[in-house]
């Protein structure tokens, strides 16, 4: 699903790598075959995990306050972008929509911006370069 050269997204799994500690979000291309692994941090993952297990926590944790922070301020969170990849770091924004209609960018790392995401219901995009880009670094 192409939109200006972005493509939609969706969490395909988790993966936890115990030899190299290290965790992976895997994004799948919605309606298609690529793969897109991101190395994320153990909070992240348990945000993640625990959303996607539709477990509440008794209190906010970060993404949650920042997700209602977000709604409180009435604004609204569109969609992610995971906007580019150099030296294998992932960079990512938000864009949020304002109660007045106009469209904010906000930096984020990808894994927080997934996390946000899925409590704002909101979609995930990668540009088809770095699709590419991590295509050919795996020989994909």
């Amino acid at each position: 699903m192409a939109n200006n050269g972005l493509i939609q997204m969706e969490v395909s799994k988790i993966r936890i790598d115990e030899r190299r500690g290290e965790q992976v979000v895997v994004l799948k291309e919605r309606g298609g075959n690529r793969l897109l692994p991101i190395i994320i941090g153990i909070s992240e993952v348990t945000a993640i995990k625990m959303k996607i297990s539709g477990i509440q926590p008794p209190r906010p944790l970060t993404h949650d306050l920042l997700n209602d922070t977000i709604l409180q301020l009435g604004a609204t969170l569109k969609r992610i972008i995971i906007t580019r990849l150099e030296f294998n770091t992932f960079f990512a924004k938000l864009i949020l929509e304002t109660k007045e209609g106009q469209l904010r960018e906000v930096d984020s790392r990808p894994s927080d911006s997934i996390a946000v995401a899925l409590r704002a219901e909101a979609p995930i995009f990668v540009s088809e370069e770095i699709l590419n880009q991590v295509a050919s670094s795996y020989g994909l």
